[in-house]
């Protein structure tokens, strides 16, 4: 059976959720390789509709194996508390369709506090972090500080390693923010109490993912955020901390000789993103305000207003190649409906010269959006389910960004639901 990676190609909040739920039932497996907290898939389904940070958005088929892989970062209180909204709902969650990797990282009440002092630290230069600690869990994994989440199976080595890592904090805190030392004791109860719900679900990745596909089981890898927030090659220092590309899902999953034999890449109809940074096209005013409205475009695991803008081909063209899709989904293109004309960001203007690349972070301030535009469709296309349904204007929409990006737009969702799907 062949591995597939549903991956964001923009600046996340394209729709993922609602894709790795639809192809769920198609794996045996569905691992979660990066991120934590602080992003969310929406999901809607026959148990309702859900904001997942954490678990992998196969949960809810549960005959699926789902692994939170070594590349991500557990909030341990975050994730009891999604798993009980879930159980509540009817979810079925047991050790045996949850799994945690032992080699991820722990995220403890210390990780938002410094978050959130960086961030009021840096004032009007702050990135826009959610403020879930993600940065700082990932900051002390590479400064080989953090405490993975096989240590609540080995207490005495967890004990250790907490110890180290608090005596360390607390000479940061204490000197560099002015804030109070951080009590051992205290985090080790709370560790203890949350982690202590967890232990059931933790599992060797690497010997789990390798039986599974000495038995021919298919994987799929499931991305946060996006292409445009990769720490290596996004708008830094305006991304997450993690490597969301398709390239790392191996690596993250906790099974690197893992091969990615396909790569579903979501984007959105138009542009979204949340946080700060460069964000070439974005709207503001009525404009704005209607576009957000139209989608509901607000963050899954914040709340947060999303910026907006119009579809963006040299960042979505960008994002494709870095990602290496061999197919895209576009979301949300019911959402233009109420539109007459559709603009749509097809090359950049810098410095007097037309770009149709992405360029370099620092430039992008500097960029200005050239558009075409294309007529609208003016009618509700949400209960469309074949291709020859949908208006001409909605098919030569599609068929233009596809040209443009250079990548087959195999899949069209009219809609949150499972089953609005158009498949091409």
């Amino acid at each position: 059976m062949s591995n597939c990676a549903i991956v964001g190609i923009n600046w996340g909040d394209e729709g993922k959720g609602r894709m790795v739920d639809y192809f769920a039932d198609q794996y045996q497996v569905v691992v979660r390789y990066q991120g934590g907290n602080n992003a969310g898939h929406t999901v809607i389904n026959e148990y309702g509709k859900f904001a997942l940070n954490l678990l992998p958005s196969g949960i809810f088929h549960p005959e699926t194996i789902n692994l939170l892989g070594a590349g991500a970062v557990v909030d341990l209180k975050h994730l009891c508390g999604e798993i009980e909204k879930l159980r509540a709902a009817g979810v079925k969650i047991t050790p045996e369709n949850l799994k945690i990797s032992d080699r991820a990282m722990m995220v403890l009440p210390i990780h938002p506090a410094q978050d959130q002092w960086e961030e009021e630290r840096l004032g009007k230069e702050a990135y826009g972090s959610t403020r879930r600690g993600i940065s700082p869990i990932y900051g002390d994994k590479y400064m080989k500080k953090a405490i993975q989440m096989g240590d609540l199976l080995h207490p005495e080595s967890l004990r250790a390693h907490l110890k180290k890592l608090i005596d360390w904090k607390n000479t940061v805190f204490v000197a560099g923010y002015g804030q109070q030392p951080v009590n051992y004791d205290e985090i080790l109860e709370w560790i203890e109490t949350w982690g202590g719900k967890l232990k059931p679900h933790i599992c060797d990745a690497f010997a789990l993912l390798e039986a599974a596909q000495a038995a021919g089981k298919s994987v799929m890898f499931e991305a946060q955020l996006g292409a445009l927030r990769d720490i290596d090659y996004g708008i830094y220092p305006y991304t997450s901390s993690s490597n969301p590309i398709s390239a790392y899902a191996p690596v993250g999953s906790g099974c690197p000789f893992l091969k990615v034999d396909e790569v579903v890449g979501v984007t959105k109809a138009y542009s979204t993103c949340v946080g700060e940074g460069p964000f070439v096209g974005e709207l503001d005013g009525d404009a704005a305000h209607d576009l957000r409205e139209a989608g509901a475009e607000y963050g899954a695991a914040t709340g947060r207003p999303r910026r907006v803008a119009w579809f963006d081909i040299p960042a979505t063209r960008y994002g494709t190649k870095l990602q290496a899709a061999t197919a895209l989904a576009l979301t949300k293109i019911d959402v233009l409906s109420y539109l007459d004309e559709i603009p749509v960001c097809v090359a950049y203007k810098l410095n007097g010269e037309i770009i149709d690349r992405f360029p370099y972070t620092a430039d992008l301030d500097d960029c200005e959006p050239v558009y075409e535009t294309l007529p609208g469709w003016k009618c509700d296309i949400s209960k469309a389910r074949m291709w020859e349904e949908l208006p001409k204007a909605a098919r030569d929409y599609v068929e233009f960004l596809e040209e443009r990006v250079d990548c087959r737009m195999k899949y069209v969702s009219v809609g949150p639901e499972r089953e609005a799907l158009i498949i091409r």
